[in-house]
This record gives C-alpha cells, sequence and structure tokens, in this order.
C-alpha cells in the first residue's frame, strides 16, 4: 500500500497530499517527526526529513521517494490523469521555478523564522517563539505576497493561465501560515481572491482540517467563503 510519512503543518508534506488527492490517489498516512525518529525514517530517507512517499515501483517492489519537488515529479510521471505540469517546456520551466521559489526561499526567509517558531518549536516543547524571528518573517511575507500580487495581475494561476503544480506548493505554504494568522489577507486582494479559489477545491478540504491541540486556527481558516 501507498505510504506517506508526514508531519500535517509541515508546507512542504500538504504539497503531497495535495498532489495525490487532485491525481485521485490514496496513501496510508504516517504522522512523522524527525526530531522524535527511532531510526525508521532514516531507513527510507537517509536526509531524515519528511514528506517520503513509499510507492509500488513499476518494475515490482517498493520505491523510496523524497523531498516534496521529486515526489510532485514522481507521481505526474508515473500517474497520468490530471496533468500538474504544463505541456510546454517554458511553461514547466515556470512552474518549477516557483514550487522551487517556495520550497527553498520562500521556506528559508518567511516559514523558518515564523512557521517554524510557531509551530514546530511548540511541537519539539523548545519554549516560547522569538519574536524578533517572527517579525523578520513577517516583513519578508510582506515582500513574497506583493510579489504573487503582481504575478497575479497578468495571470490566472500563479505560473500561468492554467492551474498546476505551482498553486499546490503557494496553497500548502499559506494554509500553513494562515493556520497561525500569519497573514494579512485584505492587503492583497487578488492573492486573497486566487487562495479563495484553491480553498474550494475539494484537495484543500483535508488540508484545512487538520488541528493542533491548544492552538485552534483563526475563524476564517476553513471557511471556503473566507
Amino acid at each position: 500500500m501507498r505510504i506517506l510519512y508526514h508531519m500535517p503543518h509541515d508546507p512542504a508534506s500538504r504539497i503531497v497530499r495535495i498532489v495525490l488527492f487532485e491525481k485521485g490517489l490514496t496513501a496510508r498516512l504516517v504522522e512523522t517527526r524527525p526530531w522524535q525518529d527511532d531510526g525508521s525514517l532514516a531507513a527510507i530517507n537517509p536526509a531524515c526529513t519528511v514528506p517520503v512517499l513509499v510507492d509500488e515501483a513499476p518494475t515490482g517492489g517498493e520505491v523510496a521517494i523524497s523531498p516534496a519537488a521529486a515526489i510532485v515529479e514522481y507521481l505526474d510521471e508515473a500517474y497520468t490523469a490530471s496533468p500538474l505540469l504544463p505541456s510546454t517546456s517554458a511553461a514547466r520551466a515556470e512552474t518549477r521555478r516557483l514550487c522551487s521559489w517556495f520550497n527553498e526561499k520562500f521556506e528559508r526567509e518567511v516559514n523558518e523564522p515564523t512557521l517554524r517558531e510557531r509551530i514546530d518549536k511548540r511541537l519539539m516543547r523548545r519554549g516560547q517563539p522569538d519574536y524578533e524571528l517572527l517579525k523578520q518573517g513577517t516583513a519578508a511575507l510582506a515582500w513574497h505576497l506583493d510579489y504573487f500580487a503582481w504575478l497575479l495581475e497578468n495571470r490566472s494561476w500563479i505560473a500561468g493561465e492554467r492551474f498546476s503544480a505551482a498553486d499546490i506548493a503557494a496553497a500548502a505554504h499559506f494554509s500553513a501560515l494562515d493556520y497561525i494568522d500569519a497573514i494579512a489577507w485584505d492587503k492583497f486582494p487578488s492573492v486573497k481572491e486566487w487562495y479563495a479559489r484553491l480553498k474550494s477545491r475539494p484537495s484543500m478540504r483535508q488540508i484545512l482540517q487538520d488541528r493542533i491541540n491548544g492552538l485552534p486556527p483563526p475563524s476564517h481558516y476553513d471557511n471556503l467563503d473566507f
């Protein structure tokens, strides 16, 4: 059986969960916190990070794929229904650029000083978040949102005129930040309208049901009409 080792509020893990749903694929979800690994995670992913997807290989046996970018590419190649990468090389390049933007630049500049401080630190029981880091992350987030608002001025979706893996990457990262009420949506109406469309997709509903004990999301979090 297909298995996804993940953390519910980790954006990279959310990307894979959304892609699986969009592809009509099921997987057993195994919540896995890397800092509590007993060796089981390292055995399938020496980097000891999530997400990791274990799938049946076409030639038999099982294959373990990570990180999220490799999983998305694998799923789009192995399961061709509902393609998430565009048909032209230029459009695929733009989609990959933006996926990389979120998984690397956005993760480093925004998630590490905000999401990791507010959620991961709590789960690891390492005390209160560093408020100086939170301020840095908030300032960086505003810049990123402004950039994506600019992109959406002439595009229907983040990477172009059709829904793609780039939208999934963006939605996964934004949804995790929205859980801690980190996004001033009203300052970025075009991004808010785009995200409202994403929230209405069935693949997002499973994501919006995730909860952390003692840390509830804002009231608009799972409201499809914002």
